[in-house]
């Protein structure tokens, strides 16, 4: 038998020559036999082909009929020599035992990878790669947690057509040591968004009915719409106008008709300063003016003004100041001094509260502001012209501190 392999040919030698004897055996001719046998014919039952029908054969051949010789290179009775068939019980389906596994070397291999193990490993990475994306999480919404609430601030142009916004925050963020606390830019009082907080001091504004604070682009603004119901005021004087003093604010105008004043204060009488808008010689011009003598009486008024090239839907920066040792006052549009008066005595002193978008002439409210404003900044020094030019919309200057900030950004 073979192992299904043909086995490797090697090449014969060449034929030996004549009379040579062949291969190690001596030159001549055979003995009769053949070689390696005693001359003479075989002997009965030996080599070859039987003798007759009748006789008895060699090797292989049955010496009675019906009867084999046994094989003399059988090495197990009971195993079937290399060219005879195997018992019926070795035949398929003749044992339980099955077919008999071929040789270890000659197993079929297979070249397939282990689907197993690079399932499991792929399962474990997407494990690790979950725990770190869920780690990251928590540590995210751990910092959000501790970070403070924005204000997210809508589009407008001034018109009063959007809605109030309200508060976020009260309270300024904290300080870091040797460092000075920024300023807290809430536009509204915490819970009360009708109230303008001052950002410096305690002087809130508590609005009217019909005025509110809307956001644009990045900051805030007061809206009022010109009627008796549109305004804001503090409780208490926030300046004493018998002193030197600065009041400085942002100021959009829809119409530049007739008298209309920002900021004022005064008492329930009549007026101390105002800042605003007024006709003057028939042509609108900013104004800052201020009350000395009796109290309402026209004559007993001081007032400087300035114009700006566009005075309506438009903001323009007025900044009013009194130097008290000098007595006089000075108006300045968008930085730029526009004139200057004496004030021929003190100005009334009335201690009543700052109030935006009117003002109080002979016991009355009058002149609404029509529009909108932001950037206020009251000052209890006449601030001079190189502190004039620092002060930049919605900001402060570092180098002086206002008595009262409002809807700064």
């Amino acid at each position: 038998m073979t192992d299904g392999t043909n086995p490797p040919t090697n090449p014969q030698p060449e034929q030996p020559a004549p009379g040579s004897g062949g291969y190690g055996f001596p030159p001549g001719a055979p003995a009769s036999g053949g070689y390696g046998f005693p001359p003479g014919p075989p002997a009965s039952g030996g080599f070859g082909p039987p003798p007759g029908a009748d006789q008895d054969g060699g090797y292989g051949y049955p010496r009675e009929p019906g009867q084999q010789q046994a094989n003399p290179y059988r090495q197990d009775p009971g195993m079937p020599g290399p060219y005879e068939a195997p018992p019926a019980q070795w035949q398929q389906g003749g044992s339980t035992q099955g077919p008999v596994p071929a040789p270890e070397p000659f197993r079929q291999r297979s070249d397939q990878p282990d689907w197993d193990a690079l399932a499991d490993r792929s399962a474990a990475q997407r494990r690790r790669k979950r725990l770190w994306v869920i780690g990251g999480t928590v540590t995210v919404l751990a910092l959000l947690a501790g970070g403070g609430t924005f204000l997210l601030l809508g589009d407008g142009d001034g018109k009063g057509d959007d809605k109030p916004t309200t508060a976020t925050s009260d309270t300024p963020a904290p300080s870091q040591s040797g460092v000075k606390s920024p300023i807290d830019l809430t536009p509204t009082v915490a819970g009360d968004p009708t109230t303008v907080r001052d950002q410096i001091g305690k002087a809130n504004l508590k609005m009217g009915p019909e005025a509110g604070v809307f956001p644009i682009d990045k900051r805030h603004e007061i809206r009022t719409k010109g009627n008796a119901n549109s305004f804001a005021e503090s409780q208490q004087r926030v300046v004493d106008p018998s002193k030197s003093f600065t009041i400085s604010a942002r100021l959009w105008n829809r119409s530049p008709k007739g008298q209309q004043i920002a900021v004022s204060q005064g008492n329930e009488k009549s007026f101390s300063f105002e800042l605003g808008l007024d006709e003057v010689n028939g042509k609108p011009s900013w104004i800052f003016r201020v009350q000395t003598g009796t109290p309402g009486a026209n004559a007993s008024t001081t007032t400087v003004t300035g114009t700006s090239a566009k005075m309506e839907k438009t903001f323009s920066e007025l900044t009013g100041t009194y130097d008290a040792e000098k007595k006089v006052i000075a108006l300045y549009v968008n930085g730029k001094r526009t004139g200057e008066a004496p004030v021929p005595a003190d100005i009334f002193p009335a201690p009543g509260p700052l109030q935006l978008a009117r003002s109080r002439h002979q016991d009355q409210w009058v002149s609404p502001w029509q529009g909108a404003m932001d950037s206020l900044r009251v000052y209890d020094a006449a601030l001079p012209q190189e502190r004039i030019d620092a002060l930049k919309p919605g900001k402060l200057d570092p180098m002086v501190t206002p008595t009262g900030s409002w809807l700064l950004f």
